[in-house]
């Protein structure tokens, strides 16, 4: 039988779960959509709220320390809301790819979208964080995280109907929504790590 692959999920408060009930957030759902595909995987959640690219790359050794199979990096919405350079959020988030290469740990990078009142300069250095750092790494990529709860409003329904009263964290629903866009690339995640691929 082959052995059960460990998954760490590196973020802030969109992979903790914030505002959810257990097993309501991005972790635990994401586990239970892998099984009921039948993959033998554990997912550990070291998703920590308000933390920015930063702070992440500072708990890489701890996360490191349960000697994962493979890391999902969800990092940079608050290094958004903050407003940091991009440049400083490309720096930390090479560092940490850099060091999973480095390690031979498979790697998938979920990206954010910069809202519109940020300006386009800033908006395009921020959107092609992702896509560049993925390619420069050899990562897997879903370059924007929430963007099926946007094709859904998009669509016409309520942003209630997906996101938490802050409109910034995705309700239980959304968390299904942005874990069927997940779910797929963390399938690819573990086949690399099955043909020990890094």
């Amino acid at each position: 039988m082959a052995q059960t692959v460990r998954i760490t999920a590196l973020g802030d408060s969109l992979t903790q779960g914030y505002g959810l009930e257990p097993g309501q957030g991005l972790v635990p759902q994401l586990q239970f959509w892998l099984n009921a595909r039948g993959q033998d995987v554990e997912m550990l959640n070291a998703g920590v709220s308000g933390d920015t690219t930063a702070g992440g790359l500072s708990r890489l050794d701890w996360t490191l320390a349960d000697q994962p199979d493979a890391v999902i990096v969800a990092l940079g919405g608050n290094d958004l809301l903050r407003g940091l350079d991009p440049a400083l959020s490309r720096a930390n988030l090479a560092a940490i790819l850099e060091r999973l290469r480095t390690d031979g740990v498979p790697a998938l990078l979920v990206g954010l979208p910069a809202p519109a009142n940020y300006g386009p300069e800033y908006q395009t250095a921020f959107a092609a964080l992702y896509p560049d750092l993925a390619e420069d790494y050899g990562a897997l990529l879903v370059a924007d995280m929430l963007a099926p709860l946007s094709a859904r409003i998009e669509a016409g329904a309520s942003p209630a109907s997906v996101f938490q009263g802050d409109m910034i964290h995705p309700n239980v629903d959304g968390v299904a929504l942005v874990v069927e866009q997940l779910g797929p690339q963390v399938e690819a995640l573990i086949e690399r790590v099955r043909a020990g691929e890094s």
